[in-house]
């Protein structure tokens, strides 16, 4: 067998929540809820918000923080500004919040990278961060994080979660317009209990698929993803860039070619240049290269379906993984009955536009016991890592819950030089 499965899994947990601003909308909610809150006395202020604090407050982070955020955020809106006490702040704030269960619907789509602090470590031990697709109430999707170590001999030990979920913080940037922001998290908020909610007009109904990798440029070493911003109606490749989890760089790529989902960044420039894996028409693989990572005008299609299991359409699963005899590339296949599987190809080092080879079989299909979920028959991930002589490859089972495979990088090599024609 190429491919070993581990015992590790991890479902949606619906107990993951975030606070968010409740927009009351065009109707006349926001003068009502001045006008309530204008009316109570210090006594009733304080009894209301003490009612509220008792069912909410212990279920989120900085609450108090949160609410009076939210309530500045009315407050701007209404003209006179009313003037609260800081109990009547509270309690405007609780009216225009709302709890948000970031997995309730779904989670799915994993990317993972080495962590950037491997310090403490055994011999044979990687830390990594994981990223997934997290779906709530609506079907949007967010990015979420875990943290874990996997050492030699492929045992995997997560880093405990805290209770509490944080979404981060935008920041507008000079120049910047509503695709182009930050977003930031305190050094007090864990990464496991970091969330990235959509923040732009343009992913309002999610972000999705993040596809990390561990880029490293002359001597420099950031983390680059791409994702999927979808409004209800259009999709848009985006960035976002990283080099410690805790401060976020989201970006918006432009050029001729980026006209589909699926982008991912290999882990160094090829030939000179930024090179990216790509979908084309949404259907078939493709290489992409730029002078400066944000644009990009150039666009090659490389691998087409045209197998049984992969005649509806093919895509990658995240960055290519670096060997001596070319790029490995993880793929999906979508065959007969929407069912997914992975597959792998050999792309040459130079020239990864052009295939080497082709696994003539996928390399891994849904157990029986994966089958079932949100979206039944998936089988699917957005990124690997290289650990010691393995890799290890996070994926989903029917968007419901995760797991992890490993496999030899010599076997799979050697596999894939056996199917060269």
């Amino acid at each position: 067998m190429i491919i070993q499965r581990l015992p590790q899994h991890f479902d949606a947990d619906p107990k993951k929540l975030i606070l968010l601003y409740l927009d009351p909308g065009e109707s006349d909610r926001l003068t009502r809820f001045a006008g309530y809150v204008e009316k109570l006395t210090d006594e009733q202020a304080e009894k209301h918000y003490n009612e509220t604090a008792s069912l909410f407050g212990h279920r989120h982070r900085r609450y108090n923080e949160l609410l009076l955020a939210h309530a500045a955020r009315g407050k701007a809106a209404l003209y006179p500004s009313p003037a609260f006490s800081e109990k009547q702040e509270l309690v405007f704030g609780s009216y225009l919040s709302k709890e948000y269960s970031v997995e309730a619907a779904a989670l799915f789509n994993p990317s993972i990278v080495p962590h950037p602090d491997q310090s403490g470590l055994a011999s044979g031990e990687t830390r990594f961060v994981l990223t997934l697709r997290s779906v709530g109430e609506g079907h949007i999707s967010s990015i979420g994080f875990m943290e874990g170590v996997i050492d030699a001999q492929n045992k995997i030990t997560f880093t405990p979660q805290g209770p509490w979920r944080t979404a981060g913080t935008k920041v507008e940037i000079a120049g910047g317009d509503d695709d182009h922001y930050d977003i930031v998290f305190d050094d007090s908020i864990p990464l496991s209990e970091r969330v990235i909610f959509p923040q732009a007009s343009s992913e309002s109904m999610g972000m999705e698929d993040l596809r990390m990798v561990r880029y490293t440029d002359g001597g420099v070493t950031k983390y680059l993803g791409t994702y999927t911003a979808y409004n209800g109606k259009v999709i848009q490749s985006k960035m976002l860039e990283t080099t410690d989890f805790k401060h976020f760089h989201i970006r918006n790529l432009r050029g001729s070619q980026v006209d589909n989902k699926g982008m991912a960044f290999f882990p160094r420039k090829v030939g000179g240049k930024y090179t990216m894996l790509s979908r084309q028409g949404g259907e078939a693989c493709g290489i992409m290269r730029s002078d400066d990572y944000m644009t990009w005008d150039n666009k090659q299609p490389h691998q087409q379906p045209f197998r049984d299991f992969e005649l509806v359409q093919i895509g990658n699963c995240g960055s290519p993984i670096e060997t001596p005899e070319g790029w490995l590339m993880l793929t999906h296949h979508v065959g007969p009955m929407r069912r997914y599987t992975l597959g792998v190809s050999l792309l040459d080092l130079d020239q990864p536009q052009k295939v080497i080879s082709i696994l003539d079989k996928p390399l891994m299909e849904p157990l029986e016991s994966e089958r079932e979920g949100y979206v039944p028959n998936v089988l699917y991930t957005c990124g690997w890592m290289q650990h010691g002589d393995n890799i290890l490859i996070p994926y989903a089972m029917s968007d419901v819950a995760c797991g992890f495979a490993t496999m030899k990088t010599k076997t799979i090599v050697e596999q894939l030089l056996a199917c060269k024609k």
